[in-house]
C-alpha cells in the first residue's frame, strides 16, 4: 500500500487533546507586546481608518445637507428659471415641485446612505418611509414650508419698507438668494420635523406603557385559571384477594 492511500486514524486521546494543541497561539496573542508585534505599513492601516466625515456629529451633517440642497434648489430653479418664468406664482409652483422631488429622491436617500444603523436617520426626515406615495406627500409638504418662507420674506420686506410693497412678490427690498432661502426653509423644516418626532415619541411611550401594564396584569389573571384547570388526583382502588385454605372461597376487600 502506497503512502498516499494510507489513512491517518485519530485516536480517542487525540480527540481529548484537540483543543489543547493551539494554546501556544493564544498565549502568544495574550502576551504580545510592541517588540513582538510585526510592523504594518501605513497604506494598510488607512484601509481600516474611519473617514474625517464620520467624525463630524450627525446633527451637523444633517443640517448642512438640508441647507445645501435648499440653496441648490433656489439657485437652479428660482434664479435659473427667473428669465423664463416672470410670474411669481409660476416660480413658487416650480420651486415647490422641485423641493418635494429633491427631498424625496435625493435628501432622504442621502440620509439613508450615511446612517450608522437601520432607521438611524429617520428623525431628520419628515416622511422616513420609502414608498411610491411619499413623493406626492413630500411635494405637498414642500408647498406648506415654502408658503411660510414666502410669508417670512413678505413680513421682513414690509418691516424694512415701512409697509409699502410695489408688487406682490418675495420682496422688492430684501431679494431672494440661496443663502437666506436655504436658511429660512431649514428653520421651518426642522420645526415641523421636531413636532413630528415629539408626537411619535409620545405615542411610543404610551404604547410601551400599555404593553408593560398588560404584561404585568396577565400573570395575575391567569394564575387562578391555571389552578382551576389542574385535574383532581386520581383515586386508586386496591383490591386484595384473600383465599381461604379450607373452603377454597375468595374474598375481595376494597380500600
Amino acid at each position: 500500500m502506497s503512502k498516499k492511500n494510507k489513512q491517518k486514524f485519530i485516536t480517542e486521546k487525540d480527540l481529548d487533546n484537540y483543543y489543547e494543541m493551539h494554546r501556544d497561539a493564544v498565549d502568544r496573542l495574550v502576551n504580545a507586546d510592541e517588540e513582538t508585534v510585526p510592523e504594518v505599513g501605513e497604506a494598510e492601516l488607512k484601509q481600516y481608518k474611519s473617514s474625517k466625515l464620520s467624525k463630524i456629529p450627525m446633527w451637523i451633517r444633517a443640517l448642512f445637507i438640508k441647507f445645501w440642497f435648499n440653496g441648490a434648489v433656489c439657485f437652479f430653479f428660482l434664479w435659473g428659471l427667473s428669465i423664463v418664468l416672470q410670474n411669481v406664482w409660476d416660480q413658487i409652483l416650480v420651486v415647490g415641485l422641485a423641493m418635494g422631488v429633491v427631498t424625496d429622491l435625493l435628501v432622504n436617500n442621502v440620509f439613508r446612505f450615511i446612517e450608522d444603523e437601520p432607521h438611524g436617520n429617520d428623525k431628520w426626515m419628515m416622511i422616513p418611509q420609502k414608498k411610491f406615495w411619499t413623493l406626492f406627500v413630500n411635494i405637498l409638504y414642500a408647498f406648506a414650508v415654502l408658503a411660510l418662507v414666502v410669508l417670512t420674506y413678505q413680513v421682513i420686506n414690509l418691516g424694512l419698507t415701512g409697509g409699502q410693497l410695489d408688487e406682490y412678490n418675495f420682496g422688492n427690498f430684501l431679494g431672494v438668494e440661496p443663502f437666506l432661502f436655504g436658511l429660512f426653509y431649514l428653520v421651518y423644516d426642522m420645526v415641523f420635523i421636531g413636532i413630528k418626532d415629539g408626537i411619535v415619541d409620545a405615542v411610543r411611550k404610551v404604547k410601551s406603557a400599555k404593553t408593560a401594564q398588560t404584561q404585568s396584569e396577565t400573570p395575575q389573571e391567569q394564575a387562578p385559571a391555571e389552578q382551576e384547570e389542574q385535574p383532581a388526583p386520581r383515586q386508586i382502588t386496591v383490591v386484595h384477594q384473600v383465599t381461604s385454605g379450607g373452603s377454597g372461597k375468595k374474598h375481595k376487600k376494597k380500600k
